[in-house]
């Protein structure tokens, strides 16, 4: 697939995405490492301590994942106080595994139909940034200290497995990588990324 950046023409290769066929929901629950009160302690959730204490007192000494599969269980949507936004979807594992792309940097995107969805810079690898970031959320994702842009875009190719398509565009120079990524995010928007508008189909 050719893309314009300017007078540049990049190509990106197709690699192929695999999915574990299970989807997995409540992967905050899982987060049992601190305990209500300990969490609370915290900056992030500091602002959250007066309520907590007032209506919750009784679970601060819950791990707090479990706390918060509690109060989703009850119907009390308080513990989406405690994820990002898209820390409550459903996901599921993907990864790559073209031995000719793994070990690369470089650019990459995803489209369906032909229409960018999401456009992003790798600058270390693609296995690391794909298979371990992307594509297995953990519950430290879904909250609202961890990687509120993991989650979602792993929900969005996960609701769209069976039409989106991955591509690749091995580069080396770091510098040149980002720069590129700025540019080609402010001429084709996608809406997966940092810009919420129509995609456009690549010219």
């Amino acid at each position: 697939m050719k893309v314009k950046c300017n007078d540049r023409l990049l190509t990106f290769e197709p690699v192929t995405l695999h999915f574990s066929g299970e989807k997995y929901e409540d992967i905050f629950s899982k987060k049992n490492n601190k305990t209500v009160g300990e969490t609370l302690k915290h900056d992030k959730y500091r602002h959250l301590y007066e309520q907590v204490k007032l209506e919750y007192s009784s679970y601060l000494d819950w791990n707090l994942g479990s706390f918060l599969l509690e109060l989703k269980s009850n119907g009390d949507r308080f513990y989406l106080k405690f994820l990002n936004k898209h820390g409550d979807m459903e996901y599921e594992i993907f990864y790559i595994d073209d031995t000719r792309y793994i070990n690369k940097r470089g650019l990459y995107l995803y489209s369906i139909g032909g229409d960018l969805k999401y456009f992003g810079r790798c600058l270390d690898s693609f296995k690391k940034r794909i298979n371990q970031g992307y594509g297995k959320i953990h519950p430290k994702n879904c909250y609202i200290d961890g990687q509120s842009t993991n989650c979602h875009l792993n929900y969005l190719i996960t609701k769209n497995k069976e039409e989106v398509k991955l591509f690749i565009c091995v580069m080396e120079n770091e510098n040149e990588i980002m720069q590129i990524e700025t540019k080609l995010i402010q001429r084709y928007k996608p809406p997966w990324g940092y810009f919420p508008h129509r995609s456009r189909t690549f010219l």
